[in-house]
């Protein structure tokens, strides 16, 4: 309420005294109610107008709330009725759940987010696989060529195809008899997985040499790092290969990075090139194995805020990194180099990452299959946004053609400029 002016004030003065002067030139006139009746009226009307208030503007509310209700509602019967129109007026048959899967998938491609999918059975195992870090199988990853041969894409280290000798490139002809020519992918993945007591016998061919296999299905953990120690100019440095964040990674990691502290190594390669991303967890544990609780590790953006996420280490290490990447260094990768760079202080060589600075969430289906969208975007520990820019490298160095057709370390020039640029720091450069 505005608050009254000197001359309203004077005119209400006025007024309260011609007021008091009519007053005394009336008759005593006696008052019809007490006192108490006079209260007892003035808390009644304020209840009563307190609740006419409270009921018009609840109705009110609950009218909003219940047209956008009705909306919605609306939409998603509107969705119903064609699925059921469909079903039951369509000339053929149709399969309900593929209508559901093409329902879904339309509306994830409609959010124009590359990212926001929906991932087909086969998709869905193999994207488990790789982040869990383990899976249970005989060790062969497969695909179909043009010619819808069952082709070995990889073998995983350790499994019971490794041990049998067979390698990519490989075309599995046969399984336990079951020929294989122009089946699904599919096929052979639910046969290997659902075989209850898990040994097969497998014919497959290589360069047109039909060789047999014997296969049993068992627990394999997907070696995902590797480290060696490299020697040079009477320097000793450690070199760990990543290849996914899974879920088995971080003790990977770990075990490789204590394993070279004890050889006493001045300085550290870590090489992502080509690691696409994985958990954001394993990632913040990874970090923490070289950086204590005040270093910054990432921030995460949603719709509502912006949070700063921390180290959970314990320590700070002295000793130099270089981080390796390349086109292919993607999303939670980015994330790792970001951080090293920013709140560790290491150097960065090989070419432009890809440049993913989103994060998606992974739901199943009824049927097993999967969707993921996208909910937050990360920001380095700095802020920065490398979605679609990617991050630059401190040194910029392409990979030679020599590498591509004998892929050595001698022949890998980002490998050896990483180490180059590791000796000018151990150097005091």
């Amino acid at each position: 309420m505005e608050r009254p002016t000197e001359n309203d004030e004077v005119k209400n003065n006025h007024k309260a005294q011609n007021h008091n002067i009519k007053s005394k030139k009336k008759k005593n006139v006696k008052n019809p109610f007490t006192n108490v009746e006079v209260i007892f009226l003035v808390v009644v009307t304020a209840i009563v107008s307190m609740l006419m208030t409270y009921i018009f503007t609840s109705s009110f509310y609950l009218k909003d709330e219940v047209n956008e209700t009705y909306e919605e509602d609306s939409a998603l019967q509107e969705f119903i009725d064609t699925y059921q129109n469909v079903i039951d007026s369509y000339y053929e048959e149709v399969d309900e759940q593929e209508l559901i899967d093409n329902a879904i998938k339309g509306m994830l491609s409609g959010l124009d987010d590359p990212y926001s999918t929906y991932l087909d059975e086969n998709t869905s195992s193999n994207f488990d696989v790789n982040l869990a870090g383990t899976y249970q199988g005989i060790g062969l990853e497969v695909y179909n060529d043009s010619d819808m041969n069952v082709v070995v894409s990889r073998v995983f280290e350790n499994s019971s195809a490794d041990e049998a000798g067979i390698q990519s490139g490989d075309i599995i002809k046969k399984i336990d008899n079951k020929d294989l020519t122009n089946k699904k992918t599919s096929e052979f993945a639910n046969y290997t997985k659902n075989k209850k007591n898990g040994k097969f016998e497998v014919v497959y061919s290589r360069e047109g040499e039909e060789k047999t296999a014997q296969l049993e299905r068992k627990i394999i953990i997907i070696q995902s790092v590797s480290s060696e120690v490299i020697e040079r100019n009477s320097h000793k440095m450690g070199y760990i290969q990543i290849d996914i964040f899974s879920a088995t990674t971080y003790s990977q990691f770990k075990k490789a990075v204590e394993k070279l502290e004890k050889e006493q190594v001045e300085g550290m390669v870590i090489d992502v090139r080509g690691n696409t991303g994985g958990h954001l967890t394993v990632v913040s544990d990874m970090l923490s194995l070289f950086m204590d609780k005040k270093h910054v590790i990432y921030q995460i953006e949603d719709k509502n805020k912006k949070t700063k996420y921390y180290s959970t280490g314990k320590d700070t290490k002295e000793y130099p990194v270089v981080v390796l990447q390349n086109e292919g260094s993607a999303s939670a990768s980015e994330l790792f180099t970001a951080a090293m760079k920013e709140s560790y202080g290491a150097k960065i060589v090989g070419m432009k990452s890809y440049g993913k600075g989103t994060v998606q969430e992974l739901n199943t289906l009824q049927d097993g299959t999967q969707y993921k969208f996208t909910t937050k975007k990360w920001l380095t520990p700095k802020g920065n946004w490398i979605h679609e820019k990617g991050i630059t490298p401190d040194v910029t160095i392409e990979l030679n053609e020599n590498y591509l057709e004998n892929p050595t370390h001698e022949n890998d020039e980002q490998f050896q400029k990483a180490f180059d640029v590791l000796e000018e720091q151990l150097n005091g450069k």
